[in-house]
């Protein structure tokens, strides 16, 4: 394959409009509704939930509230979609909120309600966006907002997504393909959305790419400054320099639920996208499956040292930290987990992330605080079935003398060490600690 081109004046426009201001400086941080919802979430229950994050998260910095996928189909009803989807549509075959769903958007309003009482909390509103334009408006023919063009004009029905029937791709070589995009994120910055996860992009990404810099170049036409994630992954490391440039966030990975081997494999993404992660520019390890989830089903599988190691990879890695569990049966431990301001400073306020290969068996990274470049995080991984001592030199962290430790889960001094720091750890557990002279 070869890389993907993009015109030279629209790298021009990308590299004004970040020259201005970059958007998502540190990691976003956030809740979504997908590994809790589904498909399912109502504007009761999104308003509800974005009280409690309001109240609980929006203290620690977590101020992103998206609503996840088919917030246009009145019918949704679980993880599975509709074999022959009925959404919400305008007159220009832009998707909006279903009102049975979302009454405060019966009106013809949208989200601009929920929006606005989201940001009066003091958050960000996102939403979940498929790739393309709908297929109820590729067979309706709607028109494309002002053009002469239709949805049948722009329309790929060649190009579908695998696991999702609502949406066919956009050609982006048709007249109007651009202008239907526009038209599409024109509609989602007046209802004043920050946010927009847009899902079957980034796999084929060479496929896609096209699409992913049309979005990308009706997100600046609109002149608000929305966040561009792009779902799912794999997105292919080689297509780095591609891709951020023309998104915030970015997947590493497919779906990723609470699966010690999904976590496991998180470890070697992260340290292969390591090079590529810039402020504006944030690989994406997914959403926390934590707490409540599945529709209230259960409550996340991974252990409670399985958790910690999440939030520290995550942390130290400098992934988004986007909490997908259902708020309302938010637990104190999970909350803890969530809240923590000294393991949070690592993800927020950080540089010089990378990983150090010592063992088989472990994982360990380290990275500078920004506060203070002199000292160092080390975050310490056991990937093993059973407990053991995980440990790193202190002269391969270019660290001279001695050092004070500081347990950041804890807060405890662990006093000074010499030579290496070392720490037995449980099976598939972390421990994330500072480092001062």
């Amino acid at each position: 394959m070869t890389a993907p081109k993009a015109a030279s004046a629209q790298r021009k426009t990308t590299s004004v409009a970040a020259g201005a201001a970059v958007l998502a400086p540190r990691p976003p941080m956030g809740w979504n509704s997908w590994n809790s919802f589904a498909t399912t979430i109502t504007e009761a229950q999104a308003r509800e939930t974005a009280a409690i994050m309001r109240a609980k998260l929006l203290p620690f910095g977590y101020d992103v509230f998206t609503v996840d996928i088919q917030w246009y189909e009145p019918a949704a009803s679980s993880y599975t979609y509709n074999a022959r989807p009925t959404p919400a549509l305008d007159g220009y075959g832009r998707l909006i909120p279903a009102p049975n769903r979302f009454p405060s958007s019966a009106d013809g309003s949208g989200f601009t309600r929920l929006a606005r009482d989201v940001h009066a909390m003091g958050m960000k509103f996102g939403i979940h966006l498929m790739r393309g334009i709908p297929r109820l408006a590729v067979e309706k023919n709607l028109p494309i907002l002002g053009t002469t063009y239709r949805a049948a004009d722009v329309a790929d029905r060649s190009s579908i997504c695998a696991w999702n029937p609502d949406m066919y791709g956009v050609d982006m070589t048709k007249p109007g393909a651009q202008a239907y995009y526009d038209s599409v994120f024109a509609l989602y910055a007046g209802w004043g959305v920050d946010f927009v996860k847009m899902d079957d992009m980034s796999r084929p990404y060479d496929a896609h790419a096209p699409e992913i810099e049309g979005a990308h170049k009706a997100i600046l036409a609109t002149g608000r400054p929305m966040m561009l994630s792009l779902s799912p992954g794999e997105t292919p490391v080689v297509r780095g320099a591609h891709v951020r440039e023309y998104a915030q966030m970015w997947r590493i990975s497919d779906d990723f639920w609470d699966d010690w081997g999904m976590l496991e494999a998180q470890f070697t993404r992260l340290e292969n996208w390591n090079p590529w992660r810039r402020p504006g520019a944030w690989p994406d390890a997914d959403m926390l499956p934590l707490g409540r989830l599945a529709l209230g089903q259960r409550d996340t599988k991974f252990t409670r040292d399985e958790q910690r190691t999440l939030m520290t990879l995550w942390s130290i890695a400098r992934s988004p930290l986007i909490m997908g569990g259902d708020l309302r049966h938010l637990d104190a431990p999970t909350l803890a987990l969530l809240t923590n301001r000294a393991v949070l400073a690592v993800n927020q306020a950080s540089t010089d992330n990378q990983p150090h290969f010592v063992a088989d068996g472990t994982r360990i990274w380290s990275a500078r605080p920004e506060d203070a470049p002199g000292d160092r995080y080390v975050a310490l991984f056991n990937t093993g079935d059973q407990p053991k001592e995980v440990g790193i030199a202190l002269n391969q962290l270019q660290w001279p003398g001695t050092a004070r430790v500081t347990d950041l889960w804890s807060g405890a001094a662990l006093g000074r060490v010499s030579g290496r720091l070392v720490q037995q750890l449980p099976a598939h557990g972390a421990g994330l600690y500072r480092l001062t002279a």
